[in-house]
């Protein structure tokens, strides 16, 4: 039977939270409302104290182990991180590949800097951020993280002592703390109720002390479907035929945190089928897919992009996921496999659909391979959401007229614009929207890139201007769900 371990709640405990994360784990014990709920592992000792909190009286309800996690999850991951709560502490996952350690949620009493980097790290993640940066300073230490694309500051205090916080952070990571002079990175695996949450790690020396930034991956985050992430039909339709073709590239464009490795996943997942062998090559691995073999790269050890894809040709894969072809020798290697019969997913960093052939070319690709291996090309961005809670409307003007024909696309009677309030946090912004601009790779363009076209005659046989990037963002803004100032932000008004 598990060792007893502290229930006490926290001063302002909810009475979902009247047991701590780690006894109700631990126990097989939760405390819902007002119903006492057990799962298949519910020892004595959690039973007697579950009672003792909420009566003899009490309702129980017995789950199977899935719905008793599942409630565990509800009570415990999405909780405020105000009210009273006791710190978390995060610790380091000694033993990575059992994916097992301490769980975030666990009440700690632990030293000050300890807890000060186990809270913004919990706030971090709680929040959707997807970086958090610990930047020291002339005065003192500054903490921002990384909401909707925007950075914003958590913390800026100058009575904060910036070297042990560092310290607990490379320790974290599995770095050497004695070496302050070169960058040097790792990454923390750690739990949050139950979720598996992986952070890249980053360091790099400055004036006023080493800089970190922490990339969080939440590898137990569900796929997302693909009318979800922003598609319209006719591109879901045109996916769902790329994902079905057998050989040749597919790949997605955009810079960094544009959500490529989201929508590659999503397609990962079309061309899912029982006779099929998927393969992936990744860094880092951001999502868990079953029946999919997933494999990390590690360049330090040789095991490079290129690397771990010649040695996935020879695990007789049909689908392949290369998560980043950055060089040459993984563009040659992705093309070669494209001739021999597999399909291949993977991101390049290019502005546009067409400037991927672009790319192409400048990674010492010859025009007859690209035209004879690439089959389609995604270019995407996200665009922040308008709070509906807070959005203005306003009438258009002859220059927002101006952008709107341009496009291609017609003139809405409303436009609306960003206030700010306590919902978003007086942003005027909630969330994010994907916007697309898929082309398909035609005879006419097939012809065109051989004959080593330049980008603009591309543009003339691919997309109309309504259905490239600029013409889909002010789609999203006639619709009312993000404002002009946004879309000519992110996709400029010459996209």
């Amino acid at each position: 039977m598990a060792q007893p371990q502290d229930p006490s709640p926290s001063k302002a405990a909810e009475p979902g939270r009247m047991l701590g994360y780690a006894f109700a784990r631990d126990h097989g014990v939760a405390v819902d409302g007002g119903v006492l709920v057990t799962g298949p592992e519910a020892t004595l000792t959690g039973l007697r104290e579950a009672q003792r909190r909420i009566g003899l009286r009490a309702p129980l309800r017995q789950m199977d182990m899935a719905g008793f996690e599942a409630v565990l999850a509800r009570l415990y991951h999405n909780g405020s991180r105000e009210g009273g709560e006791e710190p978390v502490t995060f610790e380091i996952q000694e033993d990575v590949g059992s994916q097992r350690g301490r769980d975030l949620l666990e009440d700690a009493t632990e030293a000050p800097v300890i807890q000060l980097v186990n809270q913004l790290l919990r706030q971090a993640v709680l929040e959707g951020a997807s970086d958090l940066h610990v930047e020291p300073h002339e005065g003192g230490l500054r903490v921002r993280m990384r909401i909707d694309g925007f950075l914003q500051t958590v913390l800026d205090r100058p009575d904060v002592p910036v070297k042990r916080v560092v310290s607990r952070l490379k320790v974290m990571a599995g770095l050497d703390i004695a070496e302050t002079r070169l960058p040097q990175d790792g990454r923390i695996p750690l739990r949050l109720g139950g979720r598996m949450i992986d952070t890249r790690v980053s360091s790099l020396p400055g004036n006023y002390g080493e800089r970190i930034v922490l990339r969080i991956l939440d590898r137990a985050a569900g796929l997302v479907p693909l009318d979800a992430l922003g598609l319209d039909p006719a591109q879901i339709a045109l996916l769902e035929r790329l994902a079905t073709i057998p050989n040749g590239v597919i790949l997605a464009t955009g810079p960094t945190g544009a959500g490529k490795t989201t929508t590659l996943y999503s397609l990962l997942k079309l061309a899912d089928r029982e006779e099929r062998n998927i393969v992936t090559v990744e860094d880092p691995i951001e999502y868990d897919l079953t029946g999919i073999s997933q494999t990390q790269i590690n360049a330090e050890i040789g095991m490079t992009f290129a690397a771990g894809l010649r040695a996935t040709l020879r695990q007789d894969p049909d689908v392949i996921l290369v998560g980043e072809i950055r060089d040459g020798e993984t563009a040659s290697t992705a093309a070669q496999a494209a001739l021999t019969g597999h399909l291949v997913f993977s991101s390049l960093h290019a502005n546009n659909s067409v400037s991927a052939v672009v790319r192409l070319r400048d990674l010492g690709l010859e025009n007859f391979l690209i035209a004879a291996t690439l089959r389609g090309v995604i270019a995407q961005r996200l665009l922040r959401r308008l709070c509906p809670d807070c959005r203005r409307g306003r009438p258009p003007d002859a220059s927002d007229a101006a952008q709107f024909d341009r496009a291609g696309v017609a003139m809405p009677t409303v436009l609306h614009d960003p206030v700010g309030c306590a919902a978003c946090n007086a942003s005027g912004y909630s969330g994010r929207i994907g916007i697309f601009e898929i082309l398909e790779i035609d005879e006419t363009l097939r012809e065109a890139i051989t004959d080593g076209a330049g980008e603009g005659r591309l543009w003339q046989g691919a997309l109309a201007p309504r259905d490239r990037l600029l013409g889909q963002a002010l789609r999203v803004v006639a619709e009312g769900r993000s404002s002009l100032s946004e879309a000519l932000r992110v996709v400029g008004d010459g996209a």
